[in-house]
């Protein structure tokens, strides 16, 4: 056995990769959905005038609009048939997931194990369309109310173009929700996922070469632009490390007998990821806090004073924006480690399975310790969260940086990336275990 794991460890390299046809098929299947993703969002919605919409999303940068345009790869600022992008999608399972915790009807369809998780994802899609719907409809009708310099953003409002609007949009947000599951069941990777991570590193170029261009002109200076390099590989690194922690609690099962064999009692381990709730706290706090600007940036001045000077203090880099933005992130870190974490579910599953943590007796004092635990890890994944979160403000607001480096878009591409080499790491594996096992044989039937 030892042989064979050392074997398999030597034959881990380009080689590997290059013999394993299986796993070359999925990954030219997801870039290939990627790259039809990306030309869809360069098709206009019917019935607008692009140079206008152009103005208006350069005015509006700065807003809610500004981050989900980021998220749809530019699609919203281009207004195209993939403007909503795959948010939609995202919307409906939080939604769902939320209600699966409040809801026992849906808790007990959870439970039911893979015939339960199906008829949720179908109440996800219909809860998908409708939001998707909404929303189409709602950009419609503000697209219908915008005006830039150079005139309005729809070239003949009206019914029709709402209408046309909705479906467009609809159709688009459906196509790539079923395009994800094909790259998730046909490619490498989680398909939604991999559409989000494109959209995000589609703007990487443009962002390298505004900086650069700053550097040329001497608007930044050289050591400036290594200490951002410095700064950047120094978030990564600390995003990676953070994301892989866990916290692991030993768990024991007692001695058991099989037949007229005891076997041994065995210990596992309860994984804690320091960081459970993800991505979700920044996207929530970013769209409460953006929702106010983006509304005022509409009213262009003709709303009352006291909504101007509102603006102004919940602007990026501002005392009171970060303090609202930081405290948004913590409230929204407990609340959904909360939804996704149930320990006193966790403990009676130990318990009911004969498992228990040593020191700690089965049942309440379970829950009890792992609610203690899990606090503690929430404590420290929401400072993490905000501190990542913070940087890209401060280094644009105090400092000039013409991207938007961190927060939301940095947690989702470092993960992202983190688990589609891991898959690509188990195909390795799975390969090389299976050519393993087939020379085992053929030097069986030589001897």
């Amino acid at each position: 056995m030892a042989s064979a794991a050392e074997q398999l460890a030597a034959n881990m390299n380009f080689g590997a990769f290059g013999k394993a046809t299986e796993l070359k098929k999925r990954i030219w299947f997801t870039l290939g959905a990627l790259i039809v993703y990306r030309l869809g969002t360069y098709i206009p919605l019917p019935g607008i005038d692009p140079v206008a919409i152009n103005d208006i999303f350069t005015r509006q940068a700065g807003g809610i609009l500004g981050m989900f345009n980021m998220f749809a790869g530019g699609a919203l600022g281009r207004m195209t048939i993939f403007a909503l992008n795959i948010m939609p999608y995202i919307s409906a399972s939080i939604i769902m997931q939320l209600m699966t915790a409040v809801l026992p009807s849906l808790e007990a369809l959870k439970k039911e194990g893979e015939a339960g998780r199906k008829k949720i994802n179908q109440y996800t899609r219909y809860l998908t369309v409708l939001i998707t719907a909404g929303q189409a409809y709602g950009l419609a009708v503000g697209l219908e109310g915008m005006q830039s310099s150079i005139g309005s953003a729809v070239i003949d409002p009206g019914w029709f173009f709402r209408l046309t609007t909705v479906i467009t949009l609809t159709g688009g947000t459906m196509f790539l929700m079923w395009l994800g599951e094909q790259i998730t069941a046909r490619g490498i990777g989680n398909g939604i996922s991999l559409i989000i991570f494109a959209g995000i590193v589609a703007q990487f170029p443009h962002s390298l070469v505004a900086t650069l261009e700053l550097g040329r002109t001497g608007a930044m200076s050289a050591g400036f632009i290594l200490l951002l390099v410095v700064i950047v590989l120094a978030v990564i690194y600390f995003v990676v490390f953070v994301e892989r922690a866990q916290r692991r609690i030993v768990v024991q099962y007692p001695k058991r007998q099989v037949g007229m064999r005891v076997t041994s009692g065995e210990s596992s381990h309860l994984p804690l990821k320091l960081n459970t709730s993800g991505v979700i706290p920044p996207i929530f706090a970013s769209s409460i806090l953006l929702m106010p600007i983006t509304i005022i940036s509409f009213m262009a001045g003709s709303g009352p004073s006291w909504l101007t000077s509102v603006s102004v203090y919940l602007g990026h880099g501002q005392p009171l924006y970060l303090l609202m933005y930081v405290g948004l992130i913590v409230f929204f870190a407990f609340f959904y480690t909360a939804v996704v974490f149930n320990p006193t579910e966790t403990a009676d599953n130990l318990k009911k399975y004969g498992g228990f943590i040593p020191g700690i007796r089965p049942g309440r004092n379970t829950a009890e310790y792992l609610d203690r635990v899990l606090t503690r890890l929430t404590v420290l994944g929401a400072a993490y969260l905000a501190i990542v979160c913070i940087l890209p403000e401060i280094l644009i607001s105090r400092f000039s940086v013409p991207f938007y480096f961190g927060g939301t878009s940095l947690l989702i591409v470092v993960t992202v990336t983190m688990d589609t080499v891991s898959q690509i790491q188990s195909h390795l594996l799975a390969h090389q275990y299976e050519g393993l096992i087939k020379k085992a044989k053929l030097r069986g039937r030589k001897r």
